[in-house]
């Protein structure tokens, strides 16, 4: 059993998929399953079933799966900080999130944590949707995910920090800019400026207009959070965000974020693979977010 047998079984088990796997991993599908009965062999059980469509665990894969996991996320922590020894480095978090949201919910962790520690980097990886801020997770490549929270993806642990209400920004001359709050029956109306199409947000969002009893609107635009605002100011359209921390708008400001509270809100927070693999840099960091947010 060699460390690269544990993490092509880690690959085959989430993709449930023997040739997409050989794909990713540039190598034949004969040599991906050849991994897999080499555990098979050592374990002395099946590990998965093929079936006509794919593979599916059993129950000794699945508990092999979730050793692995820990194992694999516990020794690329230790050789990346033995890295650092090495090289004299301080130390790096790795932390994945989405472009805008560095700026909303962690600005002032950041400084706290560069006063603490100057010679420590954080090393932000910017992805499009929480689905690959996972696989950043499960690849080893970063410590720290700050993701729209759900159903926890196997082997991934959550810990929820904030639930964000919706609200729709819109321009001061909006007739829907005087309403104190924005009705069911006023979203099918809307111009909608969307999320971008594999954000959580967007797919939150859309299954609570379904929720609700009707379609979302056709978009007039697609758009990050900041962007969304920035286009609600030009009165291109109407934007419905989460209640941002940083989205506070003067009285001056163009547009008004008025809430929409038939929606759910929607809860964000950290994803890591184990929480006692971690640094204590990592959770030092993932801690002092958490309580800048809890303010």
């Amino acid at each position: 059993m060699t460390l690269d047998d544990l993490r092509v079984f880690v690959a085959v088990y989430e993709a449930g998929n023997l040739s997409a796997v050989a794909r990713a991993l540039s190598r034949t599908q004969s040599a991906v399953s050849q991994h897999v009965k080499r555990l098979e062999r050592e374990t002395g059980l099946p590990l998965i079933e093929r079936r006509p469509r794919g593979v599916v665990p059993t129950q000794a894969g699945r508990i092999l799966y979730q050793a692995a996991l820990g194992g694999i996320a516990s020794l690329d922590t230790a050789m990346r900080r033995l890295a650092e020894l090495r090289d004299g480095d301080g130390g790096t978090v790795a932390i994945t999130t989405g472009g805008v949201t560095v700026r909303h919910f962690m600005a002032d962790a950041i400084m706290a944590f560069r006063r603490r520690h100057p010679g420590v980097t954080l090393d932000f990886r910017s992805a499009h949707s929480a689905r690959r801020c996972v696989e950043l997770l499960h690849g080893g490549r970063v410590d720290l995910a700050w993701i729209t929270l759900g159903e926890p993806p196997p082997g991934i642990r959550q810990r929820p920090v904030l639930d964000l209400p919706w609200v729709l920004v819109v321009h001061v001359d909006d007739p829907l800019a005087a309403r104190d709050v924005i009705h069911p029956e006023d979203l099918p109306a809307i111009r909608h400026i969307a999320h971008p199409e594999n954000s959580s947000s967007r797919q939150r969002l859309e299954d609570d207009f379904v929720r609700l009893g009707f379609s979302p609107p056709a978009p007039v635009g697609v758009a990050d959070w900041d962007t969304a605002v920035l286009l609600a100011e030009l009165g291109i359209g109407h934007a419905i965000l989460p209640a941002l921390p940083r989205l506070a708008l003067s009285p001056g400001s163009p547009v008004r974020a008025v809430p929409v509270p038939c929606l759910t809100p929607l809860t964000v927070g950290w994803a890591v693979r184990e929480w006692s693999a971690l640094s204590p840099l990592a959770v030092e960091f993932a801690d002092l977010v958490a309580a800048g947010n809890a303010r």
